[in-house]
This record gives C-alpha cells, sequence and structure tokens, in this order.
C-alpha cells in the first residue's frame, strides 16, 4: 500500500519541479562534497561518492554482464571511464574555482552536444553567446579564476558531453539502469589508485563516510530518480531548457553552503551561458518527434 501512495505522491508533483529538484540535489551535494576536500582532498571524495552511488545502483538495479556481447560490454567500460574522469576532473576543479564557475565551464559539454550537427544559423548565436559568457567569467588577463581550475573544469565538461552521447547507447543496450550501475561500478574501480591515496586515513572516520555516502545520495541516486521520472512526461527540449539552470544553482548553492561570493561580472557570465544553453535546448525541442 505504501508503494501505491509514493507512485501518487510522485505523480502528483509537477514535471518541472522534480527536474529542479533533481537539479538542486546535485548542486548542493557537490557543495557539501567540497566540505569533504580538507579531508578526505578531492579525489578521495569523488572516489567516495563513486563508491556509495555503485553499491546503491547495483543494489537497486541487481544488474548482470550475462547476454551482452563483448561490443556492449566495452561501451559500458567506456561510460564508466568517462563517469569516472568527468567526475574526478569537476572535483578537481571546484577544488580551485567557485563551484557556479565551475559548472557554468563545464556545461559547454551539454551545450556542444546540443547544437552538433546543427546547422541554423540561431544555434551559432547560441554558441557565440555562451563563448562569450566563458570569455567574461575567464577574466582573461584578469588572473581572478586559477587556469587550471578553468581548465579542468573544460575538461569535465568534454567527459559530461560524452557521458550524455554514450548514456544513450548503454540505455538502449542495458534494460533499466543497469547500464548505469555497471558503468558506476567500473568509474568506482578505476578511481581506486588516486581516491585511496587521496583520501588516506580519512576512509576509516565514520563521519567522512557518513558525509560522502549523503552526497552520493544527493549527486546521484536522488536527481536521477528525479530526471528519470521527469522524463517519462516531459519533452526532451523543456527538460533541456531546465536542466540548464544547473549554473545558476550552483552559484546559488555554493554562496549558501560554501560561502563562495561572486562579483557581478561572474553572474553575468553565468546569465549568458544559462540563456545560450536554455535557447538552444528550446529550439531544438522543435525538431524532436512529441513524446506520447
Amino acid at each position: 500500500m505504501a508503494s501505491v501512495t509514493d507512485r501518487r505522491a510522485i505523480d502528483a508533483v509537477p514535471p518541472p519541479l522534480l527536474v529542479l529538484g533533481g537539479v538542486a540535489s546535485t548542486q548542493f551535494g557537490a557543495s557539501f562534497a567540497k566540505g569533504l576536500f580538507d579531508d578526505a582532498g578531492p579525489s578521495g571524495t569523488v572516489f567516495l561518492r563513486m563508491l556509495f552511488a555503485a553499491l546503491v545502483l547495483v543494489a537497486v538495479s541487481r544488474p548482470t554482464v550475462r547476454g551482452h556481447s563483448r561490443r556492449e560490454l566495452a561501451l559500458v567500460l567506456t561510460f564508466g571511464v568517462a563517469l569516472a574522469a568527468m567526475n574526478l576532473g569537476f572535483y578537481e576543479a571546484i577544488d580551485r574555482i567557485p563551484l557556479g564557475v565551475a559548472v557554468t565551464l563545464e556545461f559547454v559539454g551539454p551545450l556542444t552536444v546540443a547544437v552538433a550537427g546543427s546547422r541554423r544559423p540561431l544555434d551559432l548565436a547560441w554558441v557565440t553567446l555562451a563563448a562569450a559568457g566563458i570569455l567574461l567569467l575567464a577574466d582573461l588577463g584578469g588572473g581572478s579564476i586559477d587556469a587550471l581550475g578553468a581548465g579542468l573544469a573544460l575538461l569535465a565538461g568534454v567527459f559530461w558531453g560524452s557521458y550524455i552521447l554514450l548514456s544513450a547507447r548503454v540505455g538502449k543496450a542495458f534494460p533499466g539502469g543497469a547500464g548505469l550501475a555497471l558503468a558506476m561500478a567500473v568509474g568506482a574501480v578505476l578511481l581506486v589508485p588516486v581516491g585511496v591515496f587521496g583520501a588516506g586515513t580519512a576512509m576509516l572516520d565514520p563521519t567522512v563516510l557518513v558525509v560522502a555516502a549523503a552526497v552520493a545520495m544527493m549527486s546521484s541516486a536522488i536527481p536521477y530518480s528525479l530526471e528519470l521520472e521527469a522524463l517519462r512526461k516531459l519533452p526532451t527540449g523543456v527538460f533541456g531548457v531546465l536542466m540548464s539552470m544547473e549554473p545558476a544553482v550552483a552559484a546559488l548553492a555554493g554562496l549558501v553552503v560554501l560561502g563562495e561570493v561572486l562579483h557581478a561580472r561572474e553572474w553575468v557570465a553565468i546569465a549568458m551561458v544559462v540563456v545560450a544553453s536554455a535557447s538552444a535546448a528550446s529550439f531544438a525541442s522543435s525538431e524532436n518527434v512529441p513524446r506520447d
């Protein structure tokens, strides 16, 4: 009876709120993760987060490798590499630059995927607007943004774009969340060397482990579940527009949780990237086949 009640409760929530809830969960989870850096370091924190996320996803999805071809297994292995690289690059970036700035730079990946292959002149305008925002954010010559941190955020964006492309293929090859669960497990294994070195004895600290488990839930399990429910009811274009709020929400999370105050120039740059991403997603939706 409880499951029926839970299902009705979820159905009663407007899909846009589900997406925004997932975005907020992800970014506030990242802000809490940054609070662990002093104890476990960015590499140790991302390892613990992916480890706990893998345990949860494997327990829920109960994936199996039986019945899958070598090509499909290679695909999920590649997906795991992209997950590990994306998250490690992002955590190393936010160790050096504010969360909102890092997410804005990282968002270049999804934006590139959104407009890739398009021949519409209007998409070139959105890319130009986003590029202007990135240049404004980087403050070339001003020295206000750590160059290595910005580079790592952009690199994480490359792998975020790869993640988007690979997730669609993995979703077709593996049922439900099995592909994501296997990829998360692969990513956690790949991060063992740098994670153990980075975390050290902090891996034995109960407080660190509890916070890392909470971060895993906030950054992986909860947003994935909310977004999955939202995608059942929303056109992909609308979903993309709502997801474009990530940089702004990240900046807000960084301000509230970490006290990272951004200047007016940085807020304007974030707004430019948000508008470009939302516009690209919105106009792309007109080319999509409507969902049933």
